[in-house]
């Protein structure tokens, strides 16, 4: 019987559970067996394991986070990480295994593949909604509909206390929960990575809504943008290993910038992991499942080196290279539809 790894790696988000379930469960009519791999790369390079068949599977389709456990582990940063990531995959008897996580892990996953272990399939997750190829991953819709309710919320706060309140949301280096949850929340600036951020336009938009007698505006801005004035703001210069910067911070300076220039009492919310906790939305677990299944069927087929993803309705697949090769970020026609509302 052949046995298939399952992996789950970087940043937990809401769906992985689900993928995890539907892979075992499609693979386990179609006589595979499953091994899944604990804490990402980290597990495949120390030989971490546990078993996963039906019974482990059931009742998570609704729950947070990964039963696998994840890291921000990079082999290729291990001494010696390739080699053990091969002679393990033997040791484990692996004919296959599943890489479910975002540009990272899946961007370790591509390299493995061309460094002779091809046997891979990707599977994309990430609250960011940042891979190629694909129009949609797992964990975005969730984190979406977290940070909306939050922008509800935080408006009958705002409001009442005459307040201008900063939103500082995550995305990393592309704005799609900022742009989405701004649209969706009804704010009245947001702002994206994509586009730096003039502080002047920012600082009229509120001053123009106070003079017509809106005397709270709400703020919503991603964590990795910039002020167009590089001098303003310096982001924190530790790295992970993967060379990522760890962003934070935008938010308490732009809060300072505004209630400077304008006067306006200004606070700010950093929503941080809460967008990451907690069940996925309908959406998610229904995707999340498809993606799962479309994996096996992948590996079914021997088409390895392939990562499944979201094409309109359809789920299909497209080469795993493609899909990291570069960041997929906001659309500015969408971030226009986001600007009509700072008036």
């Amino acid at each position: 019987m052949e046995r298939i790894g399952i992996l789950t790696g970087g940043g937990d988000c809401p769906g992985l559970n689900p993928v995890i379930r539907a892979a075992v469960r499609k693979g386990l009519l179609e006589g595979y067996e499953f091994l899944g791999i604990k804490d990402g790369w980290k597990g495949l390079v120390e030989n971490m394991t546990m078993p996963l068949d039906i019974n482990v599977v059931s009742g998570i389709l609704h729950k947070g986070g990964t039963i696998l456990g994840t890291s921000r582990t990079n082999p290729y940063k291990k001494e010696g990480g390739l080699q053990r990531v091969k002679d393990n995959f033997k040791k484990m008897g692996l004919s296959a295994l599943i890489a479910i996580g975002g540009e990272d892990t899946l961007g370790v996953a591509s390299k493995l593949v061309d460094d002779g272990l091809t046997n891979i399939v990707g599977v994309p997750k990430t609250i960011d909604n940042d891979l190629s190829s694909t129009d949609y991953t797992f964990g975005f819709d969730t984190a979406l509909n977290i940070v909306t309710e939050c922008i509800d919320r935080l408006h009958s706060t705002a409001e009442s206390h005459h307040r201008v309140i900063v939103v500082e949301v995550m995305g990393r280096h592309a704005g799609w929960i900022a742009v989405e949850a701004g649209i969706a929340g009804g704010a009245d600036v947001t702002l994206i990575p994509e586009v730096p951020i003039n502080i002047e336009e920012v600082c009229n938009t509120v001053t123009k809504r106070h003079s017509r007698g809106k005397n709270f505006s709400i703020v919503v801005v991603a964590e990795g943008a910039q002020f167009a004035d590089k001098g303003m703001v310096l982001q924190e210069q530790k790295l992970d290993a993967f060379g990522h910067v760890r962003l934070g911070g935008i938010g308490e300076a732009l809060a300072g910038e505004i209630e400077k220039r304008t006067g306006f009492e200004t606070r700010v919310s950093v929503l941080g992991h809460i967008q990451r906790g907690g069940a996925p939305t309908a959406f998610d677990r229904v995707l999340a499942t498809r993606l799962g299944i479309k994996a096996v069927e992948l590996i079914k087929g021997k088409k390895f080196g392939r990562m499944v993803a979201l094409q309109g309705i359809k789920v299909v697949d497209v080469p795993l290279k493609d899909a990291v090769k570069e960041l997929k970020t906001v659309d500015l026609e969408l971030y226009n539809i986001a600007k009509v509302f700072s008036l």
